[in-house]
């Protein structure tokens, strides 16, 4: 008798590798990594500066963080989403972070925000994100990874809730 397919599976892991085997998986953030590694600009800490990723989820696609101070910072997203015939997704948040809710000797600071969604399929769907999550910040290198989860009210062009989530990597920079 088969199993029922738990949400976590078919959002992280299904959606993730009918986009890209483990390998170009693994090409990809390597490359991102490279890459980020000879753009212009001194390293910086995890809250300051920028930081350019990946996020892996539903949706898939490419995630960038900008501090404004140390606790609060904008995220924007652009992506795919695999539901259905699938489309494009792109979204900004309002984030602040909680760095000292989690005692412990490596930095996972917890964050929670506000934004909002453009989903562009038929028909084009505007919606508030509240985005919830748990990042851990690598001592001595300029990485974050991040994962969350994302409650969505489509505002037009009807009323209607969906929910997002993906982990993430991003590298900062100055």
């Amino acid at each position: 008798m088969r199993q029922p397919k738990t949400i976590w599976r078919r959002i992280f892991v299904e959606k993730t590798q009918a986009v890209l085997d483990p390998m170009k998986r693994t090409y990809l953030i390597l490359s991102l990594v490279m890459v980020a590694s000879f753009l212009p600009g001194r390293l910086s800490a995890q809250e300051k500066g920028t930081g350019l990723g990946v996020i892996f989820g539903e949706p898939t696609g490419i995630s960038a963080k900008f501090w404004t101070d140390q606790k609060s910072a904008f995220d924007l997203g652009v992506a795919w989403s695999f539901n259905g015939a699938g489309f494009l997704h792109v979204h900004a948040d309002y984030l602040v972070h909680f760095p000292d809710v989690i005692k412990s000797e490596i930095r996972l600071p917890l964050y929670v925000g506000i934004g909002a969604r453009i989903r562009f399929n038929d028909p084009v769907r505007v919606g508030v994100r509240v985005p919830v999550g748990i990042a851990w910040w690598v001592s001595d290198v300029p990485l974050d990874v991040f994962l969350e989860v994302v409650p969505i009210l489509d505002l037009t062009p009807s009323t209607d809730f969906n929910m997002n989530g993906g982990v993430g990597v991003r590298y900062f920079f100055e």
